[in-house]
């Protein structure tokens, strides 16, 4: 009878170590499952940061690029612009050069009108 006990004993603290083993197994899936997930969900986040911080270098990049063909850009506008300013400076030079030489000629002109007029003038009487 204290053998049949003690045999049944061992049975039931063998069976309650196996469930005890298996519960602690499926307490650690669940906790590798749990821990998997959470690592999944957080590389989610993670790998979308990713993603938008290449857009983002990429769009500086390109930006960087724009701005500089904009200032290169520009800066060949400002030198046709002072070209352009230049040549409207030389016309109005050449504009007053023409004026005082058209002035000099109507004087030149008019000096030898002048003198013609005089010379005429006496071989008449």
């Amino acid at each position: 009878m204290l053998s049949r006990l003690l045999k049944e004993h061992q049975a039931r603290q063998s069976e309650r170590r196996e469930l005890q083993e298996r519960r602690r197994r499926e307490a650690i899936a669940a906790a590798t499952r749990l821990t998997e997930a959470l690592v999944d969900h957080l590389n989610v986040g993670v790998a979308q940061a990713y993603v938008n911080q290449r857009k983002l270098d990429h769009e500086v990049k390109t930006l960087q690029v724009q701005a500089s063909q904009f200032a290169k850009q520009t800066g060949q506008w400002i030198t046709m612009v002072e070209n352009f300013n230049q040549a409207l400076k030389e016309i109005g030079d050449v504009e007053n050069w023409a004026r005082s030489i058209e002035m000099d000629m109507r004087t030149i002109a008019t000096a030898l009108e002048y003198v013609y007029k005089g010379q005429l003038q006496p071989s008449c009487s």
